[in-house]
């Protein structure tokens, strides 16, 4: 045992091709050190890569004569599970040259590099606050950074999913089959993560509308990402309910529970969406002055307050906020069940536009 464990040396190989293996990437370096194999941090280890490993690096002939500076290739596979790699000899762990030592302070020099170029500009995104510096590091490593040209076409509908793209820099818009802008999304948002999540094909061509940078995530290293970082799983989730939502508003649709941001849609527009499905339910407000409630049934105004103001000019007020929350739940109190409209819904929304402007005209 004792002289099996004298040939078993410290190495490091690198993965050359992979044929639908569930863990590993071309070019991730397999390393061997005191007896053990790892990986990086954020990705599992497989048993039948493990044994592969040991084997070679037990064995006195493995390497066949390697040359130190990495002239001549071995080439060896995992034995496989339900996909396969292939992955050659790199170097020895020791530096038994100076030229080995430098050529490993050069990938130490390239590695800090990447990190710097996305390190700072990821800690600033929502996606990645729940991350400690060290766990955003690992992931900054596995991160593609591509420039692209104005107008070129990043996704096309009906493809599979590949990436998760990160815009850095410029900005995408997503057009339907006919060529009608759907939506644009600019620096520090993501896109792609529910092609990814649930499997389906790219559910609209994407193009960029300036000279834009993203850091891409491949579809492995994100799945990957999710296992080891569940956080990152519960954001994404709560984007895609999020997005759903918002797809629901511009569709028409609106359900309990629902939330959104006045931002993204004008409050004369959440009234309107609402009378026309003929709801009955309420609104609530979260302003950065306080709350208001509006109530509805059958699609008409019934009830509203905010602040001070009851009714009419509740109604004229919230029309001219333009910032807040607003969350939508099904039902109204008993005691309005009886209450008439407070008006005719489009008379209450004309008056109330009318009066805005009337007051902007003046300056009030």
């Amino acid at each position: 045992m004792t002289k099996q464990l004298d040939t078993f040396r410290d190495a490091i190989f690198l993965v050359t091709e992979e044929n639908a293996c569930p863990l590993y990437n071309v070019g991730d370096e397999l390393k061997v050190e005191n007896f053990g194999f790892s990986i990086s941090s954020y990705k599992p280890g497989c048993l039948y890569l493990s044994q592969e490993i040991a084997r070679i690096v037990a064995s006195r002939d493995s390497f066949g004569g390697f040359a130190k500076l990495g002239s001549q290739k071995n080439r060896f596979d995992c034995g496989g599970c339900e996909g396969k790699i292939f992955f050659e000899f790199k170097k020895e762990k020791d530096f038994a040259t100076l030229q080995m030592k430098l050529l490993k302070e050069t990938e130490e020099k390239k590695r800090k590099q990447h990190l710097d170029r996305f390190f700072g500009v990821l800690r600033k995104l929502d996606i990645f606050k729940s991350l400690d510096d060290d766990s955003l590091s690992d992931l900054t490593l596995l991160l593609e950074l591509k420039t692209i040209p104005i107008g070129k076409q990043v996704a096309k509908k009906g493809d599979p999913g590949h990436y998760l793209f990160i815009i850095l820099s410029g900005g995408v818009e997503f057009k339907s089959e006919e060529g009608a802008k759907l939506s644009e999304m600019k620096a520090g948002e993501i896109f792609g993560e529910m092609s990814l999540l649930a499997g389906d094909p790219v559910a609209a061509s994407v193009y960029t509308v300036a000279n834009t940078q993203v850091a891409m995530l491949s579809i492995k290293n994100f799945k990957h990402v999710l296992q080891k970082y569940p956080v990152l799983q519960l954001f994404l989730l709560k984007l895609l309910v999020d997005r759903a939502q918002a797809n629901a508003l511009k569709s028409g649709n609106i359900t309990s529970g629902m939330t959104g941001e006045l931002d993204e849609i004008a409050t004369v527009d959440l009234f309107q969406l609402i009378n026309s499905s003929q709801k009955t339910g309420t609104v609530t407000f979260a302003l950065d002055d306080g709350k208001a409630m509006v109530f509805f049934r059958d699609g008409e105004i019934i009830y509203a307050r905010y602040l001070k103001e009851r009714n009419k000019q509740a109604i004229t007020a919230l029309l001219g906020v333009s910032s807040g929350h607003f969350t939508y739940a099904r039902g109204i109190p008993k005691e309005l069940d009886n209450v008439p409209p407070i008006g005719g819904f489009m008379g209450l929304m004309m008056e109330g536009v009318q009066s805005i402007d009337e007051d902007s005209a003046q300056g009030v």
